[in-house]
């Protein structure tokens, strides 16, 4: 749990205090929970304070890295279990299963899934390869994974098979997923001697912390929990109380990163694979690993969780610019909409579903959506006008038809006087009527 101020300045020496004296160090500490400065900062703090300090003031969710260079992500460190309540920090990476006889064919569908929303590049970001009993194929499918240039996740429980996979690919700095009640004592030490992060796993949450725990005691620090595939309703109950024992009970010694196979929760069954992916993306799948991923797949995943891992009280948004839809140019007309990303993907799906060639201006509205950003005045003819000049539109645009929302159709008058030469257009108050306005103007 998150120190208070009171609890700091405790922890601060006493004799120390004397220095900077009580109500300073007092409004120190109290920054210092509020998060606005560092404890390090305190040029009086001992480092034996430190030290309680750093331990007490860490995220009941630890942080474990995997992965390298551009491949390499950050899990865990999570404090809230809602998302209203903080926004979460760490997002989920979404993993694809191979093994010796499937690389090829999982790799190649995943290599399809590239494309970028919101200024995110989304891709499948880790290869969870999978050993079946056969080391050559096993050590085969690495070496493909390795070349995939994503993060890598080795599920194997046999130690001679994850010795050499690891000296193939140590420098990935995979997760070795593969300690067991059985072998803990043996992968830990592997682990360690790679420096990699050691996933766990086990047949109930009890036999999973008390492996947990014998680990820590080898010295064993980045830990990941492997919830367990043996049913949908024992994996979610896992990983909801994995994180509530961390962030509600302040039980640290569960307080680690989760891996759900969701491909094998599916059995097979494509749509139901979809579904468990967005379940535990919601609640509280650290890396979800999925059987394969299809194009139709990513779209409403990755979708989800950009919408899942952003602040909730600051609204994703587009660039300002000019965006030219089914192929528009310079002689087509333009329309107007919002930064909101919400409404930008909304209209510009109408626009590209009426076939209409369109240049749609977003000006800089606050991240608002319409009424909401005319209302604050973010959206406005002067606001208009000015993205127009700044961007030089009409140098850019030959066209002078610009349509406006219709749900700000009071802004014409004064839109037409600001923008003097262009036709102003108030279209319609919803997208969805878009298409159909769109092909009896300009069709």
């Amino acid at each position: 749990m998150a120190l208070k101020g009171l609890d700091i300045f405790k922890l601060t020496p006493r004799t120390n205090c004397k220095e900077c004296g009580n109500p300073t160090c007092m409004a120190f500490a109290m920054k210092v929970a509020q998060g606005t400065v560092q404890i390090e900062q305190c040029p009086h703090m001992s480092p034996e304070a430190l030290a309680a300090l750093a331990g007490a003031a860490a995220p009941p969710m630890k942080t474990v890295g995997f992965g390298a260079g551009d491949a390499a992500f950050t899990l865990g460190g999570e404090t809230v279990l809602f998302r209203h309540d903080k926004t979460f920090v760490s997002k989920n990476p979404f993993a694809v299963s191979i093994c010796a006889d499937c690389a090829d064919d999982v790799l190649a569908e995943a290599a399809k899934i590239d494309y970028e929303r919101i200024s995110e590049r989304m891709i499948v970001d880790a290869v969870n390869v999978v050993y079946t009993g056969d080391k050559d194929g096993f050590l085969g499918a690495v070496k493909k994974a390795a070349g995939f240039g994503r993060a890598i996740i080795l599920e194997v429980a046999d130690a001679d098979a994850a010795k050499a996979a690891l000296e193939l690919v140590v420098g990935a700095k995979p997760i070795l997923n593969g300690a067991n009640p059985a072998n803990y004592k043996e992968f830990s030490e592997i682990a360690l001697g790679a420096g990699v992060p050691l996933g766990v796993t086990g047949a109930s949450l009890d036999e999973i912390a008390d492996t947990v725990k014998a680990l820590e005691d080898l010295g064993a620090k980045d830990i990941v929990i492997d919830v367990g595939s043996a049913s949908v309703k024992e994996a979610f109950a896992n990983a909801v109380q994995i994180r509530r024992a961390a962030i509600k009970d302040g039980n640290r010694s569960l307080g680690y990163p989760t891996i759900v196979n969701v491909g094998k929760l599916a059995g097979g069954d494509a749509r139901k694979e979809t579904a468990l992916a967005a379940l535990f993306t919601l609640k509280y799948g650290s890396i979800v690993v999925m059987s394969g991923m299809s194009y139709a797949q990513a779209l409403p995943l990755y979708g989800l969780r950009q919408n899942i891992y952003t602040d909730p009280q600051k609204p994703m948004t587009v660039e300002q610019g000019v965006y030219a839809i089914n192929g528009a140019t310079a002689d087509s007309p333009s329309a107007l909409t919002v930064d909101f990303a919400l409404t930008y993907f909304i209209v510009s799906g109408e626009i590209e579903r009426s076939g209409v060639p369109i240049n749609l201006l977003i000006p800089d509205a606050g991240g608002y959506s319409v009424l909401t950003a005319w209302a604050a005045g973010k959206l406005s003819a002067s606001s208009i006008a000015r993205f127009v000049k700044e961007h030089d539109i009409e140098s850019k645009i030959a066209s002078r038809d610009l349509m406006m929302p219709g749900k700000v159709a009071v802004l014409k008058g004064e839109l037409e006087e600001s923008l003097p030469g262009w036709n102003i257009i108030v279209a319609p108050n919803e997208a969805v009527s878009l298409v159909k306005f769109l092909k009896e103007r300009y069709a």
